[in-house]
C-alpha cells in the first residue's frame, strides 16, 4: 500500500498536524509497527520533517533530516526500557500558531510543536504521557523496594540454614528463591504495554 502522504494532502508545515485514527495506515511508521505482536497505534503527529507514532508499547520517531529531503532515520523507545519524564504542554498565545508537548524519553528531549486549532486533542496525549511517568516512576520505586527487602530475606534465610547442610543445597535453594522473587516482581513493575493507559485519556 502507498504509505507517503503528500504535504499538501496534510496541509503540513514545519508545524506538526495530528493524523486521524481513519489515516494511521497511510502513515510511514505504519510499516515498523509490530501488529504481528499485537501492537497498535493510539497516536501520530506528522509535519514536513518527522513523525511521532504513539503506540502501546513505544514511541517510533521517523526523524527528517529536513523539511525537503524524504530521508529519515527511525528511532524506536519502548516504554518498558526508557523513561518517561519532564511531560509539560505549552499552550498558545493570541498571535502563536501552535502549541507545543514537551517531554524526555530515557535522555532523549522531544518538543513538538502542533497546530492550535488541536490543542484539545494534544491534552489527551499530555495525559497519557504523564500518566506513564507516573506509573513507570511508582513501579521503579517498588522494583528498589523488592530488591531491598530480597535482599535481607536471603541474608536472614543464609542464616537461618541447618548448619549440616551441604553448602550446594544451601546456595541452590537460595538462589532459586532470589530468582524466582525477582523475575515475580520484575513482571509485576516492569508494565511493556501501556495500552489501557491510552484507551483512558486518548478520546479519538
Amino acid at each position: 500500500m502507498f504509505k507517503k502522504f503528500a504535504s499538501e494532502a496534510f496541509g503540513l508545515s514545519d508545524i506538526g498536524q495530528i493524523v486521524s485514527p481513519a489515516d494511521y495506515d497511510k502513515v510511514d511508521s505504519d510499516d515498523y509497527v509490530f501488529h504481528e505482536d499485537d501492537e497498535k497505534i493510539f497516536f501520530v503527529i506528522k509535519s514536513k520533517k518527522d513523525e511521532y507514532c504513539f503506540t502501546n508499547l513505544a514511541l517510533i520517531h521517523l526523524d527528517g533530516d529536513s523539511a525537503l529531503s524524504s530521508k529519515r532515520l527511525l528511532k524506536r523507545y519502548a516504554y518498558s526500557t526508557h523513561k518517561i519524564s519532564n511531560v509539560f504542554l505549552e499552550t498558545a498565545g493570541t498571535v502563536d500558531m501552535d502549541v507545543e508537548i514537551k517531554f524526555v524519553v530515557g535522555e532523549t528531549p522531544f518538543s513538538i510543536d502542533v497546530k492550535k486549532s488541536q490543542l484539545e486533542s494534544l491534552k489527551d496525549l499530555y495525559k497519557a504521557l504523564y500518566k506513564i511517568s507516573e506509573i513507570k516512576a511508582h513501579n521503579n520505586t517498588y522494583l528498589k523496594i523488592a530488591d531491598e527487602s530480597i535482599e535481607v530475606a536471603k541474608a536472614t534465610l543464609s542464616h537461618s540454614m541447618p548448619q549440616n547442610a551441604a553448602l550446594s543445597t544451601q546456595f541452590d535453594q537460595i538462589n532459586l528463591m532470589v530468582f524466582n522473587w525477582k523475575i515475580e516482581k520484575l513482571e509485576e513493575y516492569k508494565i511493556k504495554d501501556f495500552g489501557f493507559v491510552f484507551e483512558k485519556y486518548i478520546n479519538n
